[in-house]
């Protein structure tokens, strides 16, 4: 799971085993380990929820974006890419959330294996 933060904007982007795991689990977490105290760990997860809404919190050094159970299933059993939601926080503030299906990359990276990636929507010729 790739996990990339801009501003105010969380884009998440998943594997094909990721998807499944996604589906059949209901959640799917990774972390990213900066040291060897417990506080160290940064983690990011995505979990379906029954609430209709896309939501995120940041508790305990950990990302947690709820997803729809209906949007979800929606998203795991077809060809569709990836859905967005925004998070009004207050007035002047929004959360934008992005969570798509993992792509091979168009420039290969010697050192990512793409081989659980999905093939690139505009097909190899692309690449």
């Amino acid at each position: 799971m790739k996990l990339r933060i801009k501003g105010n904007s969380l884009r998440i982007r998943l594997s094909r085993s990721e998807v499944e795991e996604f589906g059949r689990a209901g959640k799917i977490e990774e972390s990213v380990t900066f040291g060897l105290q417990p506080q160290n760990t940064f983690r990011y997860k995505i979990e379906k929820t029954p609430s209709d809404d896309i939501t995120a919190s940041f508790l305990d050094g950990k990302i947690t974006v709820f997803v729809p159970d209906r949007l979800a299933g929606t998203w795991v059993e077809s060809e569709q890419i990836g859905f967005e939601g925004r998070q009004v926080l207050d007035e002047e503030t929004v959360l934008s959330i992005l969570i798509e299906k993992d792509f091979v990359c168009r420039t290969p990276r010697e050192d990512e294996d793409q081989s659980d990636s999905y093939p690139h929507p505009k097909g190899e010729d692309f690449c």
